[in-house]
């Protein structure tokens, strides 16, 4: 967004209640929510590309704070700057909040409702197919290339392993040693780059 740009209030409230939207009807914290968010902005609203969207939730996962509210501060700055980053990461997280205190309020009646536990089953189960959904369009649009799908591989059975063998091993390390490769692959290929053009002169 344009510095000197004014304020475009549509957009603020464009952002607003989109974000109250997915913040209400997402469960299942920020991993579940990527999907619902790719769809309100990169397909619907057309303000986000596919590839900035994956780099911003690469970004958003591995720096601190939940992705979902990462996502929603970029997002929002980009559209409307520091007020848009504000708004949008407040209507984010303020329907969760409002129902995690409503439910604090009478937190021991409301868990013991049989109707309750067969609900929070159910959400289980939807929160796993979004999370699975958001995980299989990122394989769509990722490059086919020989480092991608190495590192898809090996984190995919690394993940696998460590689940099985119940192994405590962070995501986040995940992201930081797939960062860290992708890095030192650049470095490599620009030092080669730059013998061949010694070379040729």
């Amino acid at each position: 967004m344009d510095k000197n740009k004014k304020i475009d209030f549509k957009i603020i409230l464009d952002l607003a209640l989109s974000y109250l939207k997915i913040g209400l009807f997402t469960f299942g914290g920020g991993l579940a929510m990527i999907s619902l968010l790719e769809h309100e902005y990169v397909e619907r609203r057309k303000w986000l590309e596919k590839d900035e969207f994956e780099n911003v939730v690469a970004i958003a996962e591995s720096t601190p704070g939940p992705v979902a509210i990462n996502c929603a501060t970029y997002i929002g700055y980009k559209m409307g700057g520091i007020l848009g980053s504000i708004v949008a990461t407040v209507a984010v997280c303020l329907p969760s909040f409002l129902i995690i205190y409503l439910i604090s309020l009478f937190f021991n009646a409301f868990i013991q409702i049989e109707l309750v536990a067969y609900a929070f089953k159910g959400i289980q189960v939807g929160v796993i197919f979004l999370i699975l959904n958001a995980g299989i369009k990122f394989f769509k649009n990722m490059k086919k290339t020989a480092f991608n799908i190495v590192v898809f591989s090996c984190t995919l059975c690394c993940s696998l392993a460590f689940s099985l063998f119940g192994v405590d091993f962070s995501s986040i390390f995940f992201v930081l040693i797939g960062g860290a490769s992708g890095f030192v692959v650049y470095l490599i290929g620009s030092l080669c780059k730059k013998g061949e053009k010694g070379e040729e002169q």
